[in-house]
């Protein structure tokens, strides 16, 4: 169950339980893995963007920072369909739909 949550990397061995530090349970948090998939610069605005509703994991908006995502769930991270964040994103990239966002 540690190794589905992402807090351990090997299921070898039940000994690596002991070694398990708080550390490894903030690195999997929302915002930490915002940062880690280069969806924000520093902390401080990855905590902003997922409090003020920009993030859904899944079909689901999360506005809770403190959400553990499990590998499972770390592929559904994406920005949410009316965030500006994404507009913005997208309009860098010039992979912008207007039919699409316009909505």
């Amino acid at each position: 169950k540690l190794h589905a949550m992402g807090l351990l990397g090997s299921r070898r061995s039940l000994a690596l339980c002991e070694r398990l530090s708080a550390a490894a349970f903030c690195r999997r948090r929302l915002p930490c893995l915002l940062l880690k998939l280069r969806m924000a610069q520093n902390l401080r605005d990855a905590v902003t963007f997922v409090e003020q509703g920009h993030v859904r994991v899944g079909p689901d908006v999360v506005t809770d920072p403190a959400l553990l995502v499990t590998r499972a769930m770390e592929d559904f991270i994406t920005w949410t369909d009316a965030s500006r964040l994404r507009r913005k994103v997208l309009d860098y990239n010039q992979e912008r739909d207007d039919f699409d966002l316009d909505a």
